[in-house]
């Protein structure tokens, strides 16, 4: 086992490449082809709804739902885990663990069916906590493998390496589904979705198979050899509760984290579901137009997003954040009221444009801002923990109100359409946060 030197370029690199490995997941299946698959199930089978736990539920509150709930689990176990993972020295471990679950979990995929529906929900719902549950592991090592000055261009590395090759392996797939005769799958519709499962199997051997130069490189951890005691496993949460205890403090950064809180818990929801609504309220004609458009769609909030972001610095660095958070929330107040009228594949196009445009913005703005924010003598470890944890649980409710409403409703126009109310009290709690001549 190779014993490499912080900061060295071999090290930097073997980091960086497990964005590489597990990128592919939030894209292919997160994004674009699971999420079209689900759909497809459904209606080739002819079955609006599907019985859960003796109820009957429509395919999207379904995901919704579940997707709620892994996020719970995620949003409880981080914190555990990473005082585990600093107490005992071993991350590796924890890294490799959380890695093998998600892409087998993915592989899993392959085998969803509403006739199982129970089993086929589990593998979707350890994919993702796999996913993020690796990355508790994965961020941790930055400061272990990078000095503060290499930190900001090696995490931007690794974002960009993640984005080509989760782009590439989606553009695979998606050969794969419109052309499915030249992979050996068979013509028409039943090939399509065969080549849609196995789409999922090859996201999980793509995250095993590149994440090993990652594993063979980077470092165990500082192993202690000391045991895991109940003590050590609620530090993560006695940590949390500092910062919690910390904020009546610093009124500026409380009140912006309350308005973070609400207008992500509005632009995660949305971008975890904007596939599905689209699979479902817009007018694409035939199904492999709907397949080829739903993937066009998302390349093409991937490719903006990142102009977004560079856009948003650049504003940001002129007009201050708070101001330019305002102005990107209501954008999405506007994203939000359009979407509920849209019908055409051309309108939904522009509007993942323009989704693209601020989703980028927003992410990037929203993180450094909140870093300008902490305390200069604080732990900003346990500070970025908690942040993490807020966003989750925004996740979690954000995820069960849409379903909520779906269900009740029969239509997911009308979820959109509520999450209106949370970008408007993200305004008015922005309009809140005191400000310098920095922000």
């Amino acid at each position: 086992m190779p014993n490499l030197l912080k900061g060295s370029k071999k090290l930097l690199n073997a980091w960086v490449f497990y964005d590489w490995a597990n990128s592919v997941y939030s894209l292919v299946i997160a994004s674009a082809i699971f999420p079209i698959y689900y759909q497809a199930l459904f209606k080739a089978t002819d079955v609006t709804t599907v019985s859960v736990f003796g109820g009957a539920i429509r395919s999207t509150p379904l995901i919704s739902y579940t997707t709620a709930a892994a996020f719970l689990l995620v949003a409880f176990i981080s914190p555990l885990l990473s005082g585990i993972a600093d107490y005992v020295g071993n991350k590796k471990n924890f890294m490799k663990f959380f890695c093998y679950l998600g892409a087998l979990s993915c592989m899993g995929l392959y085998f969803f069916s509403l006739e199982h529906i129970y089993i086929s929900l589990l593998f979707y719902f350890f994919g993702l906590v796999g996913f993020w549950g690796s990355l508790v592991f994965y961020n941790s090592y930055l400061p272990d493998v990078a000095f503060p000055e290499q930190q900001d261009r090696v995490s931007a590395r690794g974002y960009a390496l993640g984005y080509l090759g989760s782009v590439f392996l989606l553009l695979f797939n998606l050969a794969m589904v419109m052309l499915p005769e030249y992979f050996g799958f068979g013509e028409g519709g039943a090939a399509s979705m065969l080549a849609m499962k196995w789409s999922f199997v090859s996201v999980g051997i793509w995250w095993i198979l590149f994440s090993q130069y990652s594993f063979y490189f980077l470092p165990k951890g500082n192993k202690t050899g000391k045991k895991v005691t109940t003590k050590i496993l609620l530090n993560g949460f006695r940590e949390l509760k500092g910062v919690y205890n910390s904020l009546s403090e610093n009124i500026q950064l409380k009140r912006y984290l309350v308005a973070f809180f609400v207008y992500s818990m509005a632009v995660q929801t949305v971008m975890l579901v904007a596939t599905y609504f689209g699979e479902q309220e817009i007018n694409w004609g035939d199904d492999e137009s709907k397949t080829m458009g739903l993937i066009v769609s998302i390349l093409i909030i991937q490719l903006v997003a990142v102009g977004g972001a560079m856009l948003t610095s650049r504003a940001s660095g002129k007009f201050g954040n708070i101001p330019v958070l305002i102005v990107i929330n209501l954008i999405w107040v506007c994203i939000c009221i359009v979407a509920f009228f849209i019908q055409e594949p051309i309108h939904f196009y522009i509007t993942a444009g323009i989704v693209g445009l601020v989703m980028g913005g927003i992410q990037a703005l929203s993180r450094s801002t909140y870093s300008k924010f902490l305390p200069e003598t604080k732990d900003t470890t346990s500070y970025f923990s908690f942040y993490d944890v807020a966003e989750k649980i925004g996740i979690v409710i954000g995820m069960l109100i849409y379903g909520f409403i779906d269900q009740i409703t029969g239509s997911m126009r009308n979820s959109i359409l509520f999450l209106v109310l949370f970008f408007i009290t993200g305004v008015l709690l922005l309009l809140r946060v005191p400000r310098n001549k920095n922000n």
